[in-house]
């Protein structure tokens, strides 16, 4: 379950990226997993509000893969797309006093600078750089 998890939070980081390089926000989620004999697992969630940055979109994604209620069957493939698009500038911005939160908000459009400087491997979550065995 936790390779499950870390390349559901790689393929978080890389939808959320694209939407903010194109200028959208998602309000809902789909995760699709294929399981070794042909078998297919889908489902959509909406996000509270439309968003494209990693925090809100992984929180949902986890959601949906514990939804899943994964035990022991061999999964094969998984993903993960942004549904209902909207453009960016049509999200509302709350005035948040979560000073962690702003801080990832923070982090997040400095990351964007550095992969679009140096390429998308250039910087990534330190949990998908892990070796499981």
């Amino acid at each position: 379950m936790r390779t499950t998890r870390v390349a559901l939070l790689d393929l978080v980081v890389t939808l959320a990226l694209q939407l903010r390089r194109r200028g959208q926000a998602a309000r809902g989620l789909t995760l699709a997993l294929c399981f070794a004999g042909g078998t297919a697992w889908e489902k959509t969630c909406r996000l509270p509000e439309a968003s494209a940055h990693d925090d809100d979109l992984r929180t949902l994604a986890y959601r949906l893969i514990d939804a899943a209620g994964l035990q022991r069957g061999r999964l094969t493939g998984i993903t993960l797309k942004g549904d209902d698009l909207i453009a960016a500038d049509q999200v509302a911005e709350q005035i948040s006093f979560d000073r962690a939160r702003e801080a990832r908000l923070v982090a997040e459009e400095v990351s964007d600078r550095i992969r679009a400087k140096f390429g998308p491997g250039a910087i990534r979550t330190a949990t998908t750089l892990l070796r499981v065995s």
